[in-house]
């Protein structure tokens, strides 16, 4: 099987590709994988193949979509993700257009501060907000799994924290009680929308293919 090496200790290792330019989605998932006989690394020459329209109203379409996508150009194992933060004060935006919100050459820092530009005057409730991860398992044009989850917070007035990225930097959450950008990775994996959604994928590889 394509996917699978043997590690040093002569055990099968799968390996599962990221449909993502993200460095802090790989760290992220390669942190989450760790005692698992899997390796997540980024699809060779991602930048080369012929880009994925993520246009779709949803996350789930976008991240099915993106991960058939991409199994079209190799035999392995393709992970994708769609993932973004929901305000609903905002009529639910960013949403799907998390990354695109201040713009297409948009850096993190500037769609951060887009976002507390148009919560200036919010307080209490309407500071609530939600991330949310649908992430996908496809291999040569087939679906093989989706699962979802999301993570409740409020948002900050200022940037916090110097980890993470995206918005995690305005994210709150209560459960940890600072923000994700404040947070270690193990504690914001522990509690995160895309941790969240990662563990039940795990669940199914672990079933069903390690």
């Amino acid at each position: 099987m394509a996917a699978r090496d043997k590690a040093a200790g002569g055990s099968a290792v799968v390996r599962v590709l990221l449909a993502s330019l993200n460095p802090g989605k790989l760290r992220e998932y390669a942190q989450m994988a760790g005692g698992a006989a899997l390796e997540i690394d980024l699809i060779p020459h991602f930048r080369e193949l012929p880009a994925f329209d993520e246009s779709a109203p949803t996350f789930a379409e976008n991240s099915a979509g993106k991960a058939l996508h991409y199994s079209q150009f190799t035999p392995e194992f393709v992970l994708a993700d769609d993932s973004g933060l929901v305000v609903p004060a905002l009529g639910g935006a960013p949403g799907v257009l998390s990354a695109r919100y201040a713009g297409p050459d948009a850096t993190d820092a500037d769609r951060v501060r887009k976002l507390l530009r148009e919560m200036e005057g919010k307080a209490g409730d309407q500071r609530r907000a939600r991330f949310v991860c649908v992430t996908t398992l496809a291999r040569n044009g087939r679906v093989l799994a989706v699962t979802s989850d999301f993570a409740e917070g409020t948002l900050t007035e200022q940037p916090r924290g110097a980890d993470g990225f995206g918005y995690d930097p305005v994210f709150f959450s209560a459960e940890l009680g600072r923000t994700f950008a404040e947070a270690c990775q193990e504690e914001k994996n522990r509690c995160s929308h895309r941790g969240k959604a990662f563990r039940k994928l795990l669940e199914y590889l672990t079933r069903q293919i390690l």
